[in-house]
Formats: structure tokens, C-alpha cells, sequence
């Protein structure tokens, strides 16, 4: 227990997170200055993004199943781990496919080479992010001493806030990504890709992604607790490069049905968008129904202060 708590010190450092981040940059770079995908390139990028990922699968979910004084931790570090496996599983679905292509030895074209730096460096700053705010997370995990239970009476929510609650329900969680799933069905039945049907899936995308990155922001601001403000940050981090990637995603794929052609075109490359779509579409689910524990973390962290709890360590 002694080797293991410095080691988790270590790897949840800020410094190490940015050298991570820088890492992931030089290695793109490197790889990138032939202008050519070699499978053993490929495969390294592929390796170290599943196992990073997994591994914070891993240490995230068995964080969510120790006990605690602050439940609301728990609720946290399950929205976190479910975040995580939408990306995950995109990362083995991609890389699955892109071994595959490599080894048919496709032709591809610059802004191939442009799309795949840009996914791996911003997935890679996705995980960072969320290793930023697992140090914070832990530690208010062991250390909130705070009794949920003498929590007083909130009073009748306004409009606003009974907005919010309905939007962050699982319920509503749920009907989200099941029009997602009907909505790729029905597009993909015709086996092509038109460009107002891209347009409609990616804009969709940017309204979710940016929303839940600005109202996590704002809880970022306004909770006076510091540690709780440094895991609403890691997890902005990671929403920001999730949205970053979208973006640059769907400008180069609405460019290319615009002005290039959508290309030869095989059944995977459908598979592949509909999955892509759909993981994406649960990753933002998720921050969607763990926003509403961000929030209540945020009041009970005030609450907490106001009464003056000498019991709480930071």
C-alpha cells in the first residue's frame, strides 16, 4: 500500500500529464514527417491509447466501488468510467479498422494524415484531462467527511432548475441515444453518405458537446471548493478535446462530401460512422447525467463550508 499510493501520486501528477500530452505530439510528429502510415506506427499509437485507457477504466470503476462518506463521489467516478468506455471502444473499433485498411495498402490523401494526428492528439489530451480530474477525485473521495443525510431541505426548484433535472436524467439520457441509434439506422439504409445527413449528425454533436463544455465550466467557476474546482477542469479538459475532435471530424468530412466526393466507400466505413456516432453520442450522455452529481458536489461543498464542518480535510 505504501508503493502503491506514491506510484498513483506520480501518474496523476499535472507534470506527468503534460508530458504525456507532449509525448503524444513529438510521436505524431515523428511519425508523420513521411507522409506515409506504416502498420507498426499504427500499431504503437493504437497499443498505448487502449491500454491508457483501459487502465484508467480500470482504476476509475474500482475507485467507484470503495466505500465512502461522499456518495456522491461514487456517482461521479461511474459517470467517468461509463465516459470511458464509449471512448474505448471507439479506439479498439478504430484501430481494428485501421490495421485492417493499412494492411490492404489504401491510397490515402493529405488530409488523411491531417485527421488521424489531429484524433490520436486530442483522444490523447481526452484521457489527460480525465487523469487530472481523477487526483482531485480521489482525494475528496477518501477525505469528504460531509453526511448527505443532514443536508437541509433544498427549496422548490425554479423553472430553470427543473429544466436542468429533467435534462439530466438517465431517462433522458436514454431517449437521447436511442433517437441517435434510430437516426443513424435510418440514414445509413440507402448505403451512402449525403452531405445534409452529415450536417444534421455533426451539428447535433456540436450543440451537446459545447453546452455541457460551457455549463461544466461554469461549475468549474463557481464552486469555492478548489479540489472539487480541479476535477470540474480535468473533466472540461477532456470535453473540450472530444468537441475539438468533432470539430475537425466533421469540417473535413463535410469538405470532402462537398467538393472531393465521398470516395470509394466499403460496408465497414458504414459501420465504422454509425459506431463513431453512437460512442460519441454516449460519451456526452454521460457528462450529461454526471453534470447533475457536479452540480449537487458544488452545493454541498458550499453547504459544507457555511456550517463550518471541521471534520472536512481539503
Amino acid at each position: 500500500m505504501g508503493i502503491k499510493e506514491p506510484f498513483e501520486e506520480v501518474i496523476m501528477d499535472w507534470r506527468t500529464v503534460v508530458v504525456v500530452a507532449l509525448a503524444a505530439v513529438l510521436w505524431r510528429t515523428f511519425i508523420s514527417l513521411d507522409h506515409e502510415i506504416a502498420l507498426w506506427e499504427s500499431i504503437c499509437s493504437g497499443i498505448a491509447l487502449i491500454i491508457l485507457g483501459w487502465s484508467l477504466f480500470g482504476y476509475i470503476y474500482s475507485l467507484s466501488r470503495k466505500e465512502t462518506s461522499w456518495l456522491i463521489s461514487n456517482k461521479m467516478a461511474q459517470g467517468i468510467a461509463v465516459s470511458l468506455t464509449a471512448l474505448n471502444v471507439y479506439v479498439l473499433i478504430y484501430y481494428g479498422m485501421r490495421w485492417y485498411r493499412v494492411l490492404r495498402t489504401e491510397v490515402y490523401l493529405p488530409y488523411d494524415f491531417l485527421l488521424r494526428d489531429a484524433r490520436y492528439i486530442l483522444l490523447v489530451m481526452a484521457y489527460c484531462g480525465i487523469i487530472f480530474a481523477m487526483r482531485y477525485l480521489k482525494k475528496m473521495h477518501d477525505n469528504y467527511l460531509l453526511v448527505t443525510e443532514k443536508m437541509p431541505e433544498m427549496r422548490k426548484p425554479a423553472v430553470p432548475e427543473a429544466i436542468f433535472k429533467i435534462i439530466t436524467d438517465e431517462r433522458t439520457a436514454i431517449v437521447i441515444i436511442a433517437l441517435a441509434f434510430f437516426w443513424r439506422s435510418f440514414i445509413s439504409l440507402d448505403r451512402e453518405i449525403l452531405l445534409w445527413e452529415s450536417m444534421c449528425s455533426g451539428v447535433a454533436l456540436f450543440i451537446l458537446g459545447w453546452i455541457l463544455f460551457g455549463y461544466i465550466s461554469s461549475l468549474s467557476v463557481r464552486t469555492i471548493r478548489p479540489s472539487v474546482a480541479k476535477i470540474y477542469q480535468g473533466i472540461c479538459i477532456a470535453l473540450f478535446s472530444i468537441n475539438m475532435y468533432v470539430v475537425v471530424y466533421y469540417a473535413m468530412k463535410w469538405y470532402e462530401l462537398a467538393f472531393a466526393g465521398a470516395g470509394d466507400l466499403v460496408p465497414l466505413d458504414f459501420v465504422f460512422r454509425d459506431i463513431q456516432f453512437f460512442m460519441l453520442v454516449i460519451f456526452y450522455c454521460s457528462v450529461l447525467v454526471m453534470s447533475k452529481w457536479l452540480e449537487k458536489a458544488s452545493e454541498e461543498c458550499e453547504y459544507l463550508i457555511k456550517k463550518g464542518e471541521e471534520m472536512y480535510k481539503e
